[in-house]
């Protein structure tokens, strides 16, 4: 029988919001494989659908059938419902949710965790939404104690913590920051997201609707505090482009929107520790000489019709809605077993000290590897003894070197110098 009586104390060390979502589930399995009966971990799960929740467990149950007879906490929650939402902060240390676009269901549950002072991580890639999170709740976190970090899943913690890795060895190493670091996606198999779609496509509408919104979203420094918002970095790159320090073809990365701005203000909020003048940028490696340039020229022109076709609600709703996959829609079992990302990264200091390393994940990025580390960043929050006080954060800037660690033993990532 499942528990479904919540309390208004903390019983949880986390909670996982949405657990019934394509990529709640991918949580829910995680936890069930590696955490069931774990004396040193409590966890629940939570959504506003009851049946939803429970057919979750049972296919959960079903792939894992050693432990069926094991009973896991449900909470009942909507993400419209302030109470509900109250109350299922009040029981967790770390809430853990991937309810999204979060521009459309989070910011109430972001407000209940800050109201109560309870830690929170999300898959959020929408700068304009984290911006306002910042805005509205960055006193208040800090006074309740509240650790809020976006942004856990493939965007932007591979880019995230690979700055931090780079920032560390290069101190270590020549005593000094990176004054410049590059990423280049080199390799990436697996599905397309529903939710990351559906998330790009609420930031394009909300950008065409405010204009407000659309400079937040182009600014390359948004995400920073308000007072610490320049640096040599301009608009991510958006045409084809040939790399001296590859010698190859490039193309923009659609990922990069969210990235940079994720590690610029990792920068911003650990005082600038790679350098105010930090430059950092992203982009794909199409290969070199015709066949690289072909490369570069198709996967710009498809990127630009994408986001042309998202700009017009008319052709937003009757052909990219249609032909894309849905939140709730993924790669099956096989495709994400068989995924993979492989980026490189390349940096150098201000004397021309040059560092290069490369960042892998052994799942797809949309889901297989983002339910990993999402897991692993929330249980980072719950369990490991970290300084870090209440307030906004990235994944970098609240967890550093525990989170890096933790993301190479068990969400099967891994940072390796070239």
């Amino acid at each position: 029988m499942e528990i479904n009586e919540p309390q208004n104390n903390v019983k949880y060390d986390v909670i996982i919001y949405g657990a019934s979502s394509f990529t709640g589930k991918l949580v829910l399995e995680y936890f069930f494989i590696n955490h069931l009966n774990d004396p040193q971990l409590t966890w629940a799960i939570a959504g506003r659908n009851h049946k939803k929740l429970m057919q979750a467990l049972a296919e959960t149950r079903k792939s894992n059938p050693e432990h069926n007879n094991t009973e896991i906490p449900i909470i009942i929650a909507d993400c419209h419902n302030e109470l509900s939402l109250n109350q299922l902060a009040k029981q967790a240390k770390v809430i853990l949710t991937t309810v999204g676009p979060y521009a459309k269901y989070g910011s109430k549950l972001v407000s209940a965790c800050i109201e109560n002072g309870t830690d929170y991580c999300d898959l959020a890639g929408e700068t304009q939404w984290i911006r306002k999170m910042i805005d509205r709740h960055q006193e208040k976190a800090e006074q309740t104690g509240a650790r809020i970090v976006h942004a856990c899943g493939f965007d932007s913690i591979p880019s995230d913590m690979g700055v931090f890795y780079m920032q560390e060895i290069a101190r270590e190493k020549y005593q000094k920051p990176l004054m410049k670091i590059q990423l280049f996606v080199k390799a990436m198999r697996g599905g397309a997201s529903g939710g990351t779609i559906a998330s790009i496509l609420n930031v394009i509408a909300e950008s065409r609707a405010d204009r407000n919104i659309a400079r937040t979203v182009s600014h390359p420094y948004s995400l920073n505090p308000k007072d610490k918002q320049t640096g040599p970095d301009t608009r991510d790159q958006n045409t084809i482009t040939h790399n001296r320090d590859l010698d190859c073809w490039t193309a923009p990365f659609f990922m990069a929107s969210i990235n940079t701005r994720i590690v610029r203000r990792s920068n911003a909020l650990m005082n600038f520790n790679y350098g105010e003048d930090f430059s950092y940028t992203e982009s794909t490696i199409c290969g070199k000489k015709a066949s690289g340039w072909i490369k570069a020229i198709f996967l710009t022109l498809t990127l630009g019709l994408f986001l042309l076709g998202s700009a017009n609600r008319i052709t937003r709703k009757y052909f990219i809605e249609k032909l894309l996959p849905k939140p709730g829609q993924g790669p099956n079992k096989e495709q994400r077993n068989n995924g993979f990302f492989k980026l490189i990264m390349l940096g150098r200091t201000k004397d021309g000290e040059r560092l290069s390393i490369e960042v892998t994940g052994d799942r797809d990025p949309g889901y297989g590897s983002t339910s990993k580390i999402l897991s692993e960043t929330a249980i980072c929050l719950a369990s490991d003894k970290i300084d870090t006080k209440g307030g906004i954060w990235t994944p970098a800037s609240a967890l550093g070197g525990k989170l890096l660690l933790r993301l190479q033993t068990n969400a099967g990532m891994t940072f390796k110098i070239l």
